[in-house]
């Protein structure tokens, strides 16, 4: 038992210290705060600091706060700091700030700093990582609570504290700890600004020039500052409006960054990837949007026709999230691109990785489907009024007719409609229409399954017995009522489930101008139910309808009076393939024939009201045909009769 409990506090232990030496390992800048415990009379602050990498001194007595070692890299400085002095106070607070990147140390007493090395640019070469050398304890005056990055090292009095360093590139692991936080970008940037140095500034894994507007500032074209992998012909160069200058500022940093690498801008989807290397702009203490001229940054890259200037906020976003917003894309030529942006941030070309998120030709297909589908909605009005007012309109035949063309002509009123609300109406009233959208397309597909049936019903058994007319309604607008309604409720009640919505199409040789739609989107819940409810159905319509048209034709071949009954045949046949065959050329859109099919199914379902229209008047021609023979006639088969009756009727 007693070695069972000594294996888990070394396990205990092990784990601590793991921790411990994790969170040392980021220790990069040093802070050591503390009480000096002094006297009564003049006191002074007393340095003396030269380059190298040995150990620093901070020691205390009765007057004298002294910081005192090599650690600097460039910084060589020894002087005095008289002290503001409070004949009744015996104690003050401060602490020292060590940061090895900048060579910038500042020390803070009795509620001042004072700089005792500046900074002069990033270094490469530093003195980090320090750890506690040999500690001197004393008896009345010197450092009380001495502590380092707000962890206490002694409660005692101690006249001097020792720091041990080591020299490390400090522009390597200042990258590699950017590279592991969603803010490396910014810490980049502030440490880039913080270095003091107006130029060039490099980094191993950014590269950027300080510019300082001054008054009178008109306005700057350049070249960014890249490293030397990069081909001078695809360096981005940034234009700098003269309205970047704020009035109220006598002078104003900006810093430019370019990075080649794309590492810390990866975002975790991959429907779209960076096209080169990123730009970063910023101004000094200062948000810039909004401009009444706008920045210009040139991308050079790779030819490649879907490409999108974007730009990530990160006051808005803490993760990297590529938005469209403010950034206007002007397309030089295949290998030039130029970014207009109203705003100051990280900028970059987004381009398609899966190219089938673009549709070739989509402005034709949808004139070709917009123009269908007008010419379609007249035809059903036409074709409504006509079924209503003929005789026979009571029949059930007929009150499938009417039926079929009510859920066509919604069908194309709201396709129609559904691209103008998507881009200008709000999200509540692009999900109503892309609801009513999916209603009008169920009831359609309900409808032509009604037909199938029907007819089915007609040639097999002549009518002998009939459905109720409720059955027909239910399955034709009940269903598709339940089964948007479902959805909807699904939508409404359910956690971060979106079904319908706003939905891009992007055209292959315009990415910026993406077709708007009202209808399902395109994330898991939505596709789920479409290929459920949308294809399940699609299918079972299009499958039944090749099985009852082979029914048909093995029934009515085996009649002898197969050659009079033709044209009820072809009649069926065309309901057949117009209800059926043309919708079943979605589940044909792959292969080298896709874009072919792909018009033919534009083509033939937007034109669906209309030929449909045409198939009835010429039905009612062969009608009034038959008649006139058989005005001359009394004889013939009942069930042509009844069938050929009831068909055109």
């Amino acid at each position: 038992m007693e070695q069972n409990l000594k294996s888990v506090r070394m396990w205990i232990i092990t784990c601590l210290l793991f921790i411990l030496g994790q969170a040392m390992e980021n220790d990069r800048d040093f802070k050591m705060c503390g009480t000096w415990r002094h006297g009564n009379a003049s006191r002074n602050l007393k340095y003396d600091l030269k380059t190298g990498c040995k150990e620093i001194e901070i020691s205390a007595n009765e007057s004298t706060l002294s910081i005192q070692g090599s650690i600097t890299a460039t910084c060589t400085r020894s002087s005095s700091i008289p002290l503001k002095s409070n004949p009744l106070q015996n104690q003050s607070d401060f602490c020292v700030f060590w940061e090895p990147l900048l060579d910038l140390l500042i020390v803070q007493v009795i509620g001042k700093n004072h700089t005792l090395c500046e900074s002069h640019g990033l270094q490469g070469t530093c003195c980090t990582d320090l750890s506690q050398g040999n500690h001197k304890t004393a008896a009345l005056y010197g450092i009380v609570n001495g502590s380092t990055h707000g962890d206490i090292i002694r409660y005692g009095v101690m006249e001097v504290y020792r720091f041990r360093g080591d020299s490390i590139n400090c522009k390597e692991k200042f990258c590699d700890e950017a590279s592991q936080k969603h803010s490396g970008a910014n810490m980049i940037e502030e440490a880039v600004m913080k270095s003091n140095k107006i130029g060039r500034v490099d980094l191993p894994c950014a590269q950027s020039r300080i510019i300082e507007m001054e008054e009178g500032f008109t306005g700057l074209r350049f070249t960014l500052p890249a490293p030397r992998i990069v081909a001078p012909n695809m360096i981005p160069s940034v234009y700098l409006p003269s309205c970047l200058k704020s009035q109220s500022r006598s002078t104003s940093k900006v810093v430019c960054t370019y990075y080649q690498n794309k590492t810390l801008f990866q975002r975790g989807s991959s429907d779209a990837d960076l096209l080169g290397g990123i730009v970063g702009l910023s101004v000094e203490n200062e948000i810039i949007k909004n401009l009444p001229e706008p920045v210009r940054i040139s991308f050079h890259h790779s030819p490649n026709h879907s490409r999108s200037c974007v730009s990530w906020d990160t006051r808005r976003d803490n993760e990297v999230t590529w938005r469209y917003d403010g950034c206007e894309t002007v397309k030089i030529h295949d290998t030039e691109t130029e970014c207009c942006c109203n705003h100051l941030t990280y900028f970059a070309i987004l381009v398609q990785v899966e190219q089938k998120t673009t549709v070739r030709h989509l402005q034709a297909l949808t004139f070709i489907t917009a123009v269908g589908c007008a010419m379609s909605l007249v035809s059903c009005l036409v074709l409504f009024y006509w079924l209503c007012k003929r005789r026979g309109k009571k029949t059930q035949i007929s009150l499938v007719h009417r039926g079929l063309v009510v859920a066509i002509f919604l069908l194309c009123l709201f396709f129609i409609l559904t691209g103008t609300l998507a881009n200008v109406g709000n999200e509540i009233v692009c999900k109503i229409t892309g609801s009513l959208l999916h209603y009008a397309l169920l009831s359609t597909l309900c409808w032509m399954a009604m037909e199938v049936f029907h007819t089915f019903l007609l040639i097999r058994k002549v009518f002998n017995s009939t459905l109720p007319t409720w059955i027909f309604y239910l399955v034709g607008f009940g269903l598709p009522v339940l089964l948007v309604s479902i959805l909807f409720l699904i939508e409404w009640l359910g956690v971060d489930v979106d079904i319908y919505g706003e939905r891009m199409i992007v055209p292959s040789d315009d990415v910026n101008n993406p077709y708007r739609m009202c209808w399902m989107l395109e994330n898991d819940n939505s596709l789920l139910a479409h290929y459920i409810i949308n294809v399940g159905l699609l299918a079972v319509v299009v499958s039944s309808g090749a099985v009852m048209l082979f029914l048909v034709v093995r029934e009515i071949r085996n009649r002898p009076d197969w050659k009079k009954i033709h044209v009820a045949f072809l009649s069926i046949w065309g309901l057949t393939c117009l209800f059926g065959t043309t919708w079943g050329l979605g589940f044909l859109d792959f292969g080298p024939m896709s874009e072919t099919i792909l018009f033919l199914f534009c083509i033939i379902n937007s034109l669906q009201g209309f030929f449909l229209m045409l198939r009835y008047y010429a039905l009612e021609g062969m009608k009034k045909k038959d008649r006139s023979i058989s005005d001359g006639s009394s004889s013939g088969s009942s069930k042509q009769h009844m069938l050929q009756t009831h068909e055109k009727s």
